[in-house]
């Protein structure tokens, strides 16, 4: 894994998916990523089923979201990776890739999330759970939107279009 001196963009972390199995991020070369940090028990779960319709509607043109349930927003997160799995599915549908939770801010930041967030600067710090960046193809960082951003707004959509594009 790298850490965040050592990376220069998005592919070159490693980290672990919700069953523990690793995850080299230079597999999405050539795709477009959005990552977002979640929470089972947040004003915006609800977000998750415009996850899951963002995702559905444009994976087959190289899309893919990539959950990252964390705990670091009033303890909204509190379940073990069986406990956050089951939930998504049966709630949810979810089908896009849930990763393992850790930690996006704190003395405990992941590196990928410090990483994320020194791309997007002091207004796109994350605040809530919910918080989403977009990652180009070539791993680069494009841009981020607030929890109250919806997947399935048009600007997210616009700008998921445009990053496909390139």
């Amino acid at each position: 894994m790298a850490t965040t001196a050592q990376a220069t963009n998005f592919h070159d972390f490693t980290m672990n998916n919700i069953k523990g199995e690793a995850v080299d991020l230079s597999s999405y070369k050539d795709k477009v990523v959005m990552v977002v940090n979640t929470a089972s028990l947040c004003g915006f779960t609800k977000q998750y089923s415009a996850l899951q319709e963002t995702y559905d509607k444009y994976k087959d043109q190289g899309f893919v979201i990539l959950a990252f349930p964390a705990n670091n927003f009033g303890q909204q997160e509190p379940g073990s990776s069986k406990e956050i799995k089951e939930f998504c599915e049966v709630n949810f549908g979810i089908t896009l890739p849930l990763m393992e939770k850790i930690s996006v801010v704190g003395d405990d930041v992941h590196p990928l999330y410090k990483w994320l967030q020194e791309e997007a600067g002091f207004v796109g710090k994350v605040r809530w759970n919910f918080h989403k960046f977009l990652i180009g193809k070539n791993g680069e960082y494009i841009t981020w939107y607030s929890s109250v951003t919806n997947p399935t707004s048009s600007k997210v959509h616009k700008a998921i279009e445009k990053a496909l594009k390139n």
